[in-house]
């Protein structure tokens, strides 16, 4: 004798909604490299191209930045394992988990972060400033800060012309 399961919208709502999730956390974040001519080197970016940044304040593989520093410079965060694409070493990559217990991407070691005043694909606003008490560099393929490949852009003021929203003098120069 067969019988007939019967599910209600309810319960497959809830299913529905479950199987979303499952399939957003196993796809973990990526992280890939592009080769920029504004820093003369290849850095790490994002599924969309948006430069990574590690934060040199941060030690033992643990971030050291919270509040309106996350604000400026939002943790890359993951629901999974994070996937190496083309030009990144999976083996170094890795996750470590912040005060919130959420997963941020980790690379040779160093908590990733965007930069809030990287809009577009390829910018690397962020590169060499000094905000929240240490300098923040783009990432290399190998795991290690890049350095400007000049000084001509400078520091000061941003686009708007004056000093950043959280104070720190601008943000331009490096950018793309």
């Amino acid at each position: 004798m067969k019988r007939k399961l019967y599910l209600s919208a309810a319960v497959i709502a809830i299913l529905a909604a479950f199987a979303a999730g499952a399939i957003a956390a196993t796809s973990g974040s990526q992280v890939k490299t592009w080769k920029s001519s504004s820093l003369g080197a290849t850095i790490l970016v994002d599924s969309k191209n948006h430069t990574l940044y590690l934060f040199m304040k941060d030690k033992s593989g643990k971030s050291s930045c919270t509040g309106a520093c996350a604000a400026n410079w939002p943790p890359y965060m993951t629901t999974a394992k994070p996937r190496a694409g083309a030009g990144a070493k999976a083996a170094l990559l890795g996750t470590t988990k912040r005060s919130n217990g959420k997963l941020q991407v980790t690379y040779n070691h160093h908590p990733l972060y965007h930069f809030k005043f990287d809009t577009k694909a390829h910018q690397a606003k962020g590169e060499a400033i000094d905000a929240f008490g240490g300098l923040w560099y783009a990432v290399s393929a190998k795991g290690t800060k890049v350095m400007p490949a000049s000084n001509t852009g400078g520091y000061g003021s941003g686009p708007t012309g004056a000093t950043g929203p959280t104070g720190y003098g601008g943000y331009g120069g490096y950018g793309g």
